[in-house]
């Protein structure tokens, strides 16, 4: 896999590249914004690290254009502690994930991974758990009855499938939901999670999801 890495800090630069060839991936390293886009423009890539704060074009900038272009290569931005709306700037962008500085290397490492593997399975057209099977282009559900779900449902329950290994909390699932509303709150989130339990139980599913209204939910299995 091809990774393009943009960062001005040379030496912080230079120790992610190692790293992430070590790990194996294929590396582009770059060292302002301006490189980073005109690499994005000429080459494919499985991945991109983008640092927020850079020279010529700011990494916000970078993954703006991108997305306008119909670039969706999956984005993994780096920001300082004090760039929250930053954080939130690039969310609303269309970055997969962020990760805030100083960082260990294994926690970046570990956000790739998931973040690559995450897009790949984000991206086919059926998914499934335990008895279920999620169409997300007809927005149909199947277990041992079939229902339609409304867009808002579908999203939140294809990115509880695509998350299966680990909870997600209330306000994850805002950032990376509910983007266009910007008003919505816990007691929406838990109003669409009730929603997708009643059709769940509706199709005879086994699975459910688990969790408390404004907290973490997950997929589980009935036993």
């Amino acid at each position: 896999m091809r990774i393009l890495l943009a960062e001005d800090t040379k030496d912080m630069n230079r120790a992610v590249t190692v790293m992430l060839e070590h790990a194996g991936y294929a590396v582009d390293p770059v060292y302002d914004g301006g490189a980073a886009w005109e690499a994005l423009r000429q080459n494919v890539y499985d991945g991109v690290i983008l640092d927020i704060m850079m020279p010529v074009m700011s990494g916000l900038e970078v993954l703006n254009a991108a997305r306008q272009s119909g670039i969706d290569t999956p984005v993994l931005l780096l920001t300082a502690k004090a760039e929250i709306d930053d954080r939130v700037d690039g969310l609303d962008a269309g970055a997969n994930d962020y990760l805030t500085k100083p960082f260990a290397m294994k926690e970046l490492l570990a956000r790739v991974r998931t973040m690559l593997r995450t897009y790949d399975t984000y991206h086919e057209p059926a998914l499934t758990f335990a008895d279920l099977k999620l169409d997300a282009e007809a927005m149909s559900l199947t277990a041992e009855n079939s229902i339609h779900l409304s867009r808002r449902e579908c999203a939140l329950l294809k990115e509880l499938i695509v998350n299966r290994d680990r909870e997600l909390s209330t306000e994850y699932l805002l950032e990376h939901n509910w983007r266009d509303d910007p008003s919505a709150g816990a007691d929406e989130v838990w109003l669409y999670i009730s929603y997708l339990n009643g059709k769940l139980e509706s199709i005879a599913s086994s699975v459910k999801v688990a969790g408390e209204q404004g907290g973490s939910f997950h997929l589980i299995t009935k036993s």
